[in-house]
Protein backbone atom coordinates (compact mmCIF):
# COMPACT_ATOMS: atom_id res chain seq x y z
CA UNK A 1 0.00 0.00 0.00
CA UNK A 2 0.95 3.92 -0.73
CA UNK A 3 2.19 5.75 2.41
CA UNK A 4 -0.90 7.85 3.70
CA UNK A 5 -0.47 11.48 3.70
CA UNK A 6 -0.55 13.38 7.13
CA UNK A 7 -0.82 17.24 8.31
CA UNK A 8 1.40 18.60 10.67
CA UNK A 9 3.38 21.63 11.87
CA UNK A 10 7.25 21.10 11.08
CA UNK A 11 9.66 23.56 13.36
CA UNK A 12 13.43 23.67 12.84
CA UNK A 13 15.32 24.76 15.44
CA UNK A 14 18.73 25.97 14.57
CA UNK A 15 21.70 27.09 15.92
CA UNK A 16 23.24 30.19 14.79
CA UNK A 17 26.79 31.45 15.04
CA UNK A 18 27.55 27.12 15.16
CA UNK A 19 30.46 27.29 12.11
CA UNK A 20 32.50 30.27 13.26
CA UNK A 21 32.18 28.78 16.64
CA UNK A 22 33.77 25.51 15.81
CA UNK A 23 36.19 27.24 14.17
CA UNK A 24 39.58 27.43 16.11
CA UNK A 25 38.06 26.23 19.51
CA UNK A 26 38.49 23.03 21.14
CA UNK A 27 36.59 20.37 19.77
CA UNK A 28 35.51 18.42 22.65
CA UNK A 29 34.42 21.43 24.83
CA UNK A 30 32.29 22.73 22.07
CA UNK A 31 30.97 19.43 21.13
CA UNK A 32 29.49 19.40 25.08
CA UNK A 33 28.36 22.56 25.29
CA UNK A 34 26.34 22.04 21.95
CA UNK A 35 25.35 19.18 23.10
CA UNK A 36 23.87 20.71 26.12
CA UNK A 37 21.99 23.39 24.39
CA UNK A 38 20.29 21.71 22.32
CA UNK A 39 19.31 18.98 25.00
CA UNK A 40 17.58 22.21 26.59
CA UNK A 41 15.74 23.16 23.17
CA UNK A 42 14.21 19.87 22.24
CA UNK A 43 13.16 19.25 25.92
CA UNK A 44 11.17 22.98 26.02
CA UNK A 45 9.69 21.78 22.93
CA UNK A 46 8.20 18.40 23.67
CA UNK A 47 5.76 18.28 23.88
CA UNK A 48 3.84 19.48 21.80
CA UNK A 49 6.27 18.31 19.31
CA UNK A 50 8.07 15.18 18.37
CA UNK A 51 11.97 14.85 17.72
CA UNK A 52 12.20 13.74 14.03
CA UNK A 53 16.09 13.87 14.13
CA UNK A 54 19.24 15.80 14.20
CA UNK A 55 20.52 17.89 11.50
CA UNK A 56 23.80 18.74 12.70
CA UNK A 57 23.58 21.79 14.21
CA UNK A 58 20.05 21.92 14.36
CA UNK A 59 16.36 19.63 15.39
CA UNK A 60 13.43 18.88 12.97
CA UNK A 61 10.48 18.30 15.43
CA UNK A 62 6.73 18.03 14.31
CA UNK A 63 3.54 18.06 15.67
CA UNK A 64 0.62 15.99 13.83
CA UNK A 65 -2.21 18.41 13.40
CA UNK A 66 -5.04 19.65 11.33
CA UNK A 67 -5.58 22.99 13.32
CA UNK A 68 -2.87 24.50 15.91
CA UNK A 69 -3.59 25.93 19.15
CA UNK A 70 -1.43 29.47 18.00
CA UNK A 71 -1.02 30.52 21.79
CA UNK A 72 0.65 26.71 22.46
CA UNK A 73 2.93 26.99 19.41
CA UNK A 74 4.43 30.12 19.85
CA UNK A 75 4.76 29.24 24.05
CA UNK A 76 6.44 26.49 23.38
CA UNK A 77 9.08 28.22 20.21
CA UNK A 78 9.38 31.22 23.15
CA UNK A 79 9.63 29.29 26.23
CA UNK A 80 12.51 26.80 23.94
CA UNK A 81 14.63 29.82 23.57
CA UNK A 82 14.52 31.30 26.68
CA UNK A 83 15.25 28.20 28.58
CA UNK A 84 18.22 28.22 26.26
CA UNK A 85 19.24 31.54 27.16
CA UNK A 86 18.90 31.01 30.49
CA UNK A 87 20.89 27.61 29.92
CA UNK A 88 23.51 29.94 28.27
CA UNK A 89 24.01 32.31 31.53
CA UNK A 90 24.26 29.74 33.94
CA UNK A 91 26.96 27.66 32.09
CA UNK A 92 28.94 30.75 31.62
CA UNK A 93 28.17 31.37 35.64
CA UNK A 94 29.33 27.95 36.36
CA UNK A 95 32.38 27.40 34.83
CA UNK A 96 35.98 28.65 35.54
CA UNK A 97 37.07 27.10 31.81
CA UNK A 98 39.29 29.68 29.89
CA UNK A 99 39.33 27.45 27.03
CA UNK A 100 38.24 29.61 23.63
CA UNK A 101 34.96 27.12 23.07
CA UNK A 102 33.98 28.12 26.74
CA UNK A 103 35.03 32.01 26.39
CA UNK A 104 33.21 31.98 22.72
CA UNK A 105 29.85 30.40 23.48
CA UNK A 106 28.04 33.71 24.33
CA UNK A 107 28.29 33.90 20.27
CA UNK A 108 25.44 31.13 19.78
CA UNK A 109 21.84 31.83 19.20
CA UNK A 110 18.82 30.28 17.99
CA UNK A 111 16.41 30.66 14.93
CA UNK A 112 13.25 28.43 14.80
CA UNK A 113 11.13 28.31 11.32
CA UNK A 114 8.07 26.57 11.75
CA UNK A 115 5.68 25.69 8.25
CA UNK A 116 2.14 23.63 8.30
CA UNK A 117 1.19 21.23 5.78
CA UNK A 118 1.36 17.57 4.53
CA UNK A 119 4.07 14.87 4.62
CA UNK A 120 4.16 11.07 4.28
CA UNK A 121 6.34 8.73 6.16
CA UNK A 122 8.79 6.55 4.52
CA UNK A 123 11.65 4.11 5.48
CA UNK A 124 15.29 4.60 4.94
CA UNK A 125 17.84 2.94 5.97
CA UNK A 126 15.52 1.09 8.85
CA UNK A 127 14.73 4.57 9.80
CA UNK A 128 11.69 6.76 9.37
CA UNK A 129 12.09 9.66 7.71
CA UNK A 130 8.84 12.41 6.99
CA UNK A 131 8.88 13.52 3.54
CA UNK A 132 7.00 15.62 0.78
CA UNK A 133 6.80 19.06 -0.58
CA UNK A 134 5.95 20.72 2.48
CA UNK A 135 9.26 19.13 4.30
CA UNK A 136 11.16 20.36 1.56
CA UNK A 137 9.64 23.89 1.82
CA UNK A 138 10.50 24.06 5.89
CA UNK A 139 14.08 23.08 5.07
CA UNK A 140 14.57 25.82 2.46
CA UNK A 141 12.86 28.27 4.87
CA UNK A 142 15.93 27.91 6.63
CA UNK A 143 18.08 29.99 4.09
CA UNK A 144 16.24 33.15 4.35
CA UNK A 145 17.05 36.75 3.78
CA UNK A 146 15.28 38.19 7.74
CA UNK A 147 18.86 38.64 8.74
CA UNK A 148 19.18 41.23 6.40
CA UNK A 149 16.93 43.02 8.01
CA UNK A 150 17.12 44.18 11.77
CA UNK A 151 16.16 41.44 13.90
CA UNK A 152 19.57 40.23 14.47
CA UNK A 153 20.10 36.55 14.74
CA UNK A 154 17.15 35.48 17.24
CA UNK A 155 14.02 35.00 15.69
CA UNK A 156 10.79 32.93 15.48
CA UNK A 157 9.95 32.69 11.40
CA UNK A 158 6.16 31.60 10.54
CA UNK A 159 5.27 30.65 7.35
CA UNK A 160 1.69 32.26 6.47
CA UNK A 161 0.17 28.53 6.29
CA UNK A 162 1.03 27.73 9.42
CA UNK A 163 -0.18 31.58 10.36
CA UNK A 164 -3.81 30.12 9.16
CA UNK A 165 -3.44 27.00 10.78
CA UNK A 166 -3.09 29.00 13.94
CA UNK A 167 -6.05 31.52 13.13
CA UNK A 168 -3.96 34.15 14.23
CA UNK A 169 -4.18 37.98 13.77
CA UNK A 170 -0.07 38.57 12.91
CA UNK A 171 -0.47 41.73 12.19
CA UNK A 172 -1.75 42.65 15.92
CA UNK A 173 0.80 40.11 17.29
CA UNK A 174 2.55 42.99 15.63
CA UNK A 175 4.66 40.37 13.69
CA UNK A 176 6.90 41.37 11.01
CA UNK A 177 5.69 40.46 7.14
CA UNK A 178 8.25 38.65 5.41
CA UNK A 179 8.47 37.26 1.70
CA UNK A 180 10.99 34.34 0.53
CA UNK A 181 11.09 33.18 -3.26
CA UNK A 182 12.36 29.47 -4.38
CA UNK A 183 12.91 27.85 -7.19
CA UNK A 184 10.03 25.36 -8.67
CA UNK A 185 7.95 26.36 -5.19
CA UNK A 186 7.65 30.38 -5.59
CA UNK A 187 6.61 32.79 -3.22
CA UNK A 188 6.15 32.15 0.68
CA UNK A 189 4.70 34.98 2.57
CA UNK A 190 6.23 35.05 6.34
CA UNK A 191 5.73 36.15 9.49
CA UNK A 192 8.89 37.18 11.82
CA UNK A 193 8.88 37.25 15.33
CA UNK A 194 11.75 39.01 16.99
CA UNK A 195 13.20 36.69 19.81
CA UNK A 196 16.15 38.82 21.18
CA UNK A 197 13.16 41.61 21.92
CA UNK A 198 10.44 38.82 23.48
CA UNK A 199 13.64 37.93 25.91
CA UNK A 200 14.34 41.16 26.84
CA UNK A 201 10.29 41.79 27.46
CA UNK A 202 10.31 38.79 29.48
CA UNK A 203 13.29 39.67 31.87
CA UNK A 204 11.51 43.24 32.09
CA UNK A 205 8.18 42.34 32.88
CA UNK A 206 6.74 42.73 36.20
CA UNK A 207 6.08 39.37 38.08
CA UNK A 208 2.77 38.31 40.48
CA UNK A 209 3.26 35.13 42.14
CA UNK A 210 1.65 33.68 45.45
CA UNK A 211 4.86 32.12 46.92
CA UNK A 212 4.52 28.60 48.70
CA UNK A 213 6.09 29.92 51.95
CA UNK A 214 3.16 32.97 51.89
CA UNK A 215 0.43 31.18 51.02
CA UNK A 216 -2.76 30.54 52.97
CA UNK A 217 -3.27 26.80 51.00
CA UNK A 218 -1.12 24.83 49.00
CA UNK A 219 -2.47 21.66 47.30
CA UNK A 220 -0.66 19.24 45.31
CA UNK A 221 -0.45 16.76 42.58
CA UNK A 222 1.47 14.87 40.87
CA UNK A 223 0.24 13.60 36.78
CA UNK A 224 2.81 11.90 35.10
CA UNK A 225 3.00 13.69 31.98
CA UNK A 226 5.20 16.35 30.54
CA UNK A 227 5.23 20.23 32.04
CA UNK A 228 3.80 21.31 28.53
CA UNK A 229 0.84 18.97 28.08
CA UNK A 230 -0.51 20.07 31.67
CA UNK A 231 -0.08 23.58 30.88
CA UNK A 232 -2.21 22.99 28.06
CA UNK A 233 -5.09 21.58 29.86
CA UNK A 234 -4.90 24.38 32.26
CA UNK A 235 -4.99 27.12 30.06
CA UNK A 236 -6.95 26.28 26.65
CA UNK A 237 -10.34 27.15 26.47
CA UNK A 238 -11.42 24.54 24.70
CA UNK A 239 -9.40 21.58 27.24
CA UNK A 240 -10.53 23.06 30.23
CA UNK A 241 -13.98 21.94 30.00
CA UNK A 242 -13.10 18.59 29.34
CA UNK A 243 -11.80 18.00 33.30
CA UNK A 244 -13.00 20.86 35.42
CA UNK A 245 -16.62 21.64 36.24
CA UNK A 246 -17.60 24.63 33.42
CA UNK A 247 -19.68 24.12 30.39
CA UNK A 248 -17.26 26.37 28.46
CA UNK A 249 -14.57 28.86 28.82
CA UNK A 250 -14.99 32.60 26.65
CA UNK A 251 -11.80 33.65 26.51
CA UNK A 252 -10.84 37.46 25.60
CA UNK A 253 -6.64 37.95 24.96
CA UNK A 254 -4.79 41.08 25.15
CA UNK A 255 -2.79 42.25 21.90
CA UNK A 256 -3.64 39.13 19.83
CA UNK A 257 -2.29 36.35 22.12
CA UNK A 258 -3.05 34.59 25.54
CA UNK A 259 -0.94 35.76 27.83
CA UNK A 260 -1.69 38.47 30.50
CA UNK A 261 -4.15 40.27 30.43
CA UNK A 262 -6.12 37.32 29.23
CA UNK A 263 -9.55 37.29 30.83
CA UNK A 264 -11.69 34.16 31.23
CA UNK A 265 -15.33 33.90 31.78
CA UNK A 266 -15.89 30.46 32.95
CA UNK A 267 -19.54 29.37 32.27
CA UNK A 268 -21.37 26.95 34.74
CA UNK A 269 -24.85 27.56 33.09
CA UNK A 270 -25.68 31.25 33.67
CA UNK A 271 -23.13 32.29 35.80
CA UNK A 272 -19.45 32.96 35.00
CA UNK A 273 -16.47 32.79 36.94
CA UNK A 274 -14.45 35.28 36.19
CA UNK A 275 -10.69 34.59 35.31
CA UNK A 276 -7.87 37.73 34.77
CA UNK A 277 -3.95 36.20 34.08
CA UNK A 278 -1.60 38.31 35.99
CA UNK A 279 1.54 36.48 35.12
CA UNK A 280 2.23 33.69 32.21
CA UNK A 281 5.41 32.26 32.19
CA UNK A 282 5.00 28.57 30.14
CA UNK A 283 5.07 26.42 31.19
CA UNK A 284 6.47 27.04 34.80
CA UNK A 285 3.87 29.16 36.37
CA UNK A 286 0.67 30.76 35.92
CA UNK A 287 -1.22 33.69 38.00
CA UNK A 288 -4.62 34.64 38.27
CA UNK A 289 -7.47 36.41 40.13
CA UNK A 290 -10.62 34.53 39.99
CA UNK A 291 -13.79 35.81 41.25
CA UNK A 292 -16.65 33.11 41.89
CA UNK A 293 -20.54 34.14 41.51
CA UNK A 294 -21.60 34.82 44.32
CA UNK A 295 -22.64 37.91 46.35
CA UNK A 296 -19.86 39.92 47.83
CA UNK A 297 -17.06 37.52 47.24
CA UNK A 298 -13.81 38.68 46.56
CA UNK A 299 -11.18 38.19 44.23
CA UNK A 300 -8.58 35.10 45.24
CA UNK A 301 -5.02 35.59 43.90
CA UNK A 302 -3.59 32.06 43.48
CA UNK A 303 -0.69 30.75 41.48
CA UNK A 304 -0.29 27.30 39.38
CA UNK A 305 2.99 26.05 39.28
CA UNK A 306 4.51 23.24 37.41
CA UNK A 307 7.79 21.62 37.96
CA UNK A 308 9.05 18.64 36.29
CA UNK A 309 9.63 15.46 38.38
CA UNK A 310 12.44 12.91 38.38
CA UNK A 311 10.69 10.73 36.08
CA UNK A 312 9.84 13.47 33.70
CA UNK A 313 6.28 13.90 34.65
CA UNK A 314 4.88 17.17 36.63
CA UNK A 315 4.88 17.96 39.91
CA UNK A 316 2.14 20.59 40.11
CA UNK A 317 1.07 23.53 43.12
CA UNK A 318 -2.10 25.75 43.30
CA UNK A 319 -0.96 28.23 45.88
CA UNK A 320 -4.10 30.35 47.07
CA UNK A 321 -2.51 33.60 48.76
CA UNK A 322 -3.59 34.79 51.77
CA UNK A 323 -6.68 37.06 51.73
CA UNK A 324 -7.40 40.09 53.43
CA UNK A 325 -8.15 40.19 57.20
CA UNK A 326 -12.10 41.08 56.41
CA UNK A 327 -12.18 38.53 53.72
CA UNK A 328 -10.72 35.84 55.73
CA UNK A 329 -14.23 34.30 56.63
CA UNK A 330 -14.94 33.97 53.08
CA UNK A 331 -11.83 31.71 52.35
CA UNK A 332 -12.62 29.89 55.20
CA UNK A 333 -15.81 29.10 53.96
CA UNK A 334 -14.96 28.25 50.42
CA UNK A 335 -11.27 26.40 50.98
CA UNK A 336 -12.09 22.81 51.83
CA UNK A 337 -15.24 23.03 49.03
CA UNK A 338 -12.60 24.23 46.69
CA UNK A 339 -9.93 21.63 47.50
CA UNK A 340 -12.48 18.72 47.70
CA UNK A 341 -13.41 19.94 43.87
CA UNK A 342 -9.99 20.27 42.66
CA UNK A 343 -8.56 16.89 44.10
CA UNK A 344 -11.67 15.47 42.00
CA UNK A 345 -10.97 17.33 38.88
CA UNK A 346 -7.46 16.55 39.31
CA UNK A 347 -8.03 12.70 39.67
CA UNK A 348 -10.25 12.93 36.35
CA UNK A 349 -7.66 15.01 34.92
CA UNK A 350 -4.89 12.70 35.69
CA UNK A 351 -6.47 9.72 34.61
CA UNK A 352 -7.62 11.27 31.25
CA UNK A 353 -4.16 12.34 30.73
CA UNK A 354 -1.87 9.42 31.47
CA UNK A 355 -4.26 7.22 29.80
CA UNK A 356 -3.56 9.41 26.25
CA UNK A 357 0.11 9.34 27.04
CA UNK A 358 0.61 5.73 27.07
CA UNK A 359 -1.03 5.24 24.08
CA UNK A 360 0.48 7.67 22.04
CA UNK A 361 4.11 6.63 23.33
CA UNK A 362 6.65 6.26 20.30
CA UNK A 363 10.23 5.47 19.84
CA UNK A 364 12.42 8.89 19.06
CA UNK A 365 15.94 9.79 18.49
CA UNK A 366 17.98 10.01 21.76
CA UNK A 367 18.94 13.35 22.67
CA UNK A 368 22.71 14.07 22.86
CA UNK A 369 24.58 13.66 25.91
CA UNK A 370 27.21 15.77 27.09
CA UNK A 371 29.95 14.64 29.79
CA UNK A 372 31.28 18.11 30.79
CA UNK A 373 31.66 18.57 34.24
CA UNK A 374 29.82 21.77 34.59
CA UNK A 375 27.25 21.00 31.99
CA UNK A 376 25.14 18.77 34.66
CA UNK A 377 22.68 21.66 36.15
CA UNK A 378 19.05 21.52 36.28
CA UNK A 379 17.85 22.49 32.91
CA UNK A 380 14.41 23.93 34.09
CA UNK A 381 15.13 27.47 35.66
CA UNK A 382 12.81 30.43 36.43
Amino acid sequence: MFPQSETACFTIADITGYTGFLAGVELDHAQDIIADLMDTVVRALRPPFRLAKFEGDAAFVYAVTDRIDGPLLQDAIESAYFSFRRRLRNIKQATTCECLACTNMQQLDFKFVSHHGEFIRQKMAGREELAGRDVILVHRLLKNAVNERPHGHAYALYSDACIRAMDIDPVKQELVGHREQFDIIGDVTCWVRDLEGAWQAENNRQRHEVVRDKAAMVIEFEIAVPRATIWDYFTSPSLRPKWRAADEVREAVAHGRRGVGTVNHCMHGKDAMIEEVLDWRPFDLLTLTTLVPVPDAPKILMTYAFFENAGGGTHIEIRIAKPKPKDQAFLQKVGAVFHEHITAEMAALRQMLEGQDRATAIEEPALPKSGHRFLHQPIHER
